[in-house]
């Protein structure tokens, strides 16, 4: 399987237990939907410390990688567009309210025992207090939005790099914020967006990561 049909199937398994039936099926509908990019980079970044890698090993990681940014972007989506409504033939959006807590508490949980950690938590905090004051910030809100989009590839370095015992240089964490910058909000397909495998080894630390070695700036900082 390649490597964006490697992460919709692990976000797809990691929520396979999630009830009710209507409620699956929602999430499973976003993630048809959804850019791979935070979980296929996650996966070349991995590869790009260790070519033989067997990314199944890794479905955990990458799937807390996906399902963290898919659920902060659907809810910075339902933010935007205020969805709630009454009309009973109307409830998509409301389940969505749902579908992107399940998301992001389960993305959270594949992550916490991991040097990612850290990341992950800085990215939910910044989220909410980007989204929080995004309102009042004028011609400055564009550059609110995208700071998930570049957290999100920056956790996927931290996340793929470490899990397979290699550490996270500057150049690396670079690289991600450029991907992020050049790419729409929200992400557009990993095809089109992420460097392969081997254009990433050059900005590949080496095999002995700590845990305090995990970025705790924002995306934004310059």
């Amino acid at each position: 399987m390649d490597e964006v049909g490697t992460s919709r199937n692990a976000a797809r398994e990691a929520v396979r237990d999630v009830e009710p039936q209507p409620l699956r099926t929602r999430i499973d509908d976003v993630l048809a939907e959804a850019s791979m990019a935070p979980g296929v980079l996650t996966a070349r970044c991995a590869r790009a410390v260790d070519p033989g890698v067997d990314l199944d090993a890794l479905a955990e990681v990458i799937a807390g990688v996906q399902l963290s940014y898919d659920g902060l972007r659907l809810t910075r989506q339902l933010v935007h567009e205020e969805p709630w409504v009454t009309d009973e033939e109307q409830l998509d959006p409301n389940l969505d309210v749902l579908v992107a807590d399940v998301l992001v508490a389960r993305g959270f949980s594949l992550l916490a025992r991991t040097p990612a950690v850290d990341k992950s938590v800085e990215m939910v905090r910044a989220f909410g207090s980007d989204q929080t004051h995004r309102h009042e910030a004028g011609d400055d809100a564009p550059r609110l939005d995208r700071a998930l989009e570049l957290n999100a590839l920056q956790l996927a370095v931290i996340a793929g790099t470490t899990a397979v015992g290699g550490s996270v240089t500057p150049e690396l964490r670079e690289q991600a914020t450029r991907i992020g910058r050049s790419s729409g909000v929200p992400l557009a397909p990993a095809e089109e967006i992420l460097p392969k495998s081997t254009a990433l080894e050059v900005a590949v630390g080496g095999p002995e990561p700590r845990p305090d070695e995990a970025i705790r700036r924002s995306a934004t900082d310059p």
